[in-house]
């Protein structure tokens, strides 16, 4: 017997059609896509976080043999950023002329930024597990290294065109699709159109529930599914810093502490295979140059298993 209903309101994305057509997207077929420009390859869960690192350490590098600056938007920094530096200071990479830019960072009720010196604060966790371990002589000045404040947070995505926009941003959705914290239910990013939308800059932004849900599960905020742990707002680069990037790479591969279960896979398939659109933020990249990778897990059947339930 069938039973129809339609999305909760709290959706950000409800087109019936399109979500049960991504829904029964199957693994062989999620690297197919109509624009060859958007590469989307699956790869060994293992591998997802050392194509990240490797394309970092590459670029670094490359850029450094030449005597070239490098701009870098950075994804949320995670401890695995220490093996980069160690790479670094492993081969001696000068990184004098590195410029990066953390892509988000938290806010206050009233959209006051996160200090530095907060210990759950990206910009914190990007100098404990990155800057700090680089070797001195091969660090950039600090002042190159650059996180949202409340004095730059309207004059961050300026700052990244003055240097002649990013070479690469590394991103990855979050269960509304949000890429950074440009969040699909956010007022502040309210556009008309699409390409109205694209041209956005970086702003404060007030969180969808379903990304305090997310973070709740984040091991800097207990795992524990402490919803008011969460702060309510953020800073965030707008679309136009993806938009105006040289180059981009797009990551989906969050799961539950190794399990099968995954918040990221119904997302992953509409951030790929729906209509790109404002309410999906990561489906930007579809009309972009980007190579997206996805992991095993994230790219496996949605299927029922009521054996399984939570």
């Amino acid at each position: 017997m069938d039973f129809t209903y339609e999305p909760s309101l709290h959706v950000p994305f409800r087109d019936q059609k399109v979500l049960d057509r991504v829904r029964n997207i199957k693994r062989k077929d999620i690297e197919k896509h109509e624009n060859p420009d958007f590469n989307i390859q699956v790869v060994p869960d293992a591998d997802m976080d050392i194509i990240m690192l490797f394309d970092i350490f590459h670029r670094i590098k490359t850029a450094s043999d030449a005597n070239e600056p490098i701009v870098l938007i950075m994804p949320n920094p995670w401890p695995h950023f220490r093996m980069l530096a160690h790479m670094l200071n492993r081969f001696k990479v000068d990184c004098s002329k590195l410029y990066t830019f953390n892509m988000d960072e938290y806010a206050d009720q009233d959209g006051n930024v996160a200090p530095e010196g907060w210990k759950y604060g990206f910009g914190f966790a990007f100098k404990k597990y990155f800057y700090s371990n680089l070797d001195k002589n091969l660090r950039p000045p600090e002042k190159q290294i650059h996180s949202f404040t409340n004095k730059n947070v309207e004059d961050y995505g300026q700052m990244i065109s003055d240097l002649g926009e990013a070479d690469m941003v590394y991103s990855g959705p979050g269960w509304t699709g949000h890429l950074a914290f440009i969040e699909p239910d956010a007022p502040e990013f309210k556009a008309d159109s699409m390409a109205e939308w694209m041209e956005m800059d970086a702003r404060i932004v007030t969180l969808s529930p379903f990304t305090l849900a997310q973070n709740s599960l984040h091991g800097s905020f207990g795992m524990s599914g402490d919803l008011a742990m969460v702060p309510p707002k953020a800073a965030t680069i707008g679309p136009a810093q993806v938009v105006r990037a040289k180059n981009r790479m797009q990551f989906c591969g969050i799961g539950v502490h190794g399990t099968a279960t995954s918040w990221q896979r119904l997302i992953t398939r509409l951030v790929l295979h729906g209509e790109p659109t404002p309410l999906v933020p990561e489906s930007v990249h579809q009309l972009l140059r980007t190579d997206s990778y996805v992991t095993e897990t994230i790219a496996m059947d949605i299927e029922p298993n009521f054996e399984k339930g939570y």
